[in-house]
């Protein structure tokens, strides 16, 4: 029985990087897959699943109004998918989160998605909460604090390196918006 498996961790802890390995995986063995990335975050380009230390893939966009159970189906019908590889997971829907476990089911195509479990925060995403409840495995990816104990959550900071405690939800950035540190330290910088 194919599964859903969601892979999360804090930011910069190499989720890129584990899809596009899992992807080159598949691919090396004549297996073909599919791709999905968000088209909110389009800081590598679009239609782009990018790691941080140089690796990239091509990826099928989607955003609150994609369909994933019907793009799935179309390239699966034209020829069989081993695996569907989702990035920025954390920006599904619960709706399309469904949608990706009827494609284990139904399709009995394996899915893995990758993304973060929280925001600055400490709230979880809608996906990301889906995803916990009806996921067939969870996986963290460990990231370290500045400190030295794994860490867990994501502090977003001003231009100025302070941290950032209200705003919306989501907003786009990288290395220099965001800092994943444990528990503590992520309380001690919003104190």
């Amino acid at each position: 029985m194919a599964k859903l498996y969601f892979y999360y961790a804090s930011m910069n802890a190499g989720k890129s990087t584990n899809l596009l390995q899992a992807d080159f995986n598949y691919r090396e063995r004549g297996m073909r897959t599919m791709l999905f990335t968000a088209a909110i975050d389009d800081r590598f380009g679009e239609g782009r699943v990018t790691s941080r230390i140089g690796l990239s893939a091509p990826a099928t966009m989607f955003d609150a109004g994609t369909d994933l159970h019907a793009c799935v189906g179309r390239e699966h019908r034209a020829a069989p998918l081993a695996c569907v590889l989702v990035d920025e997971a954390h920006f599904l829907s619960p709706a399309q989160v469904g949608e990706l476990a009827r494609v284990c089911d139904g399709f009995g195509v394996p899915v893995l998605a990758y993304g973060l479990r929280t925001d600055f925060r400490g709230e979880l995403f809608p996906g990301s909460a889906r995803l916990l409840a009806v996921a067939d495995a969870l996986v963290e990816i460990k990231s370290v604090c500045r400190c030295g104990r794994k860490a867990t959550m994501n502090l977003r900071v001003d231009a100025s390196g302070r941290a950032v405690a209200d705003g919306p939800q989501t907003e786009i950035g990288g290395e220099e918006r965001y800092v994943a540190l444990c528990r503590r330290h992520f309380a001690e910088a919003l104190a």
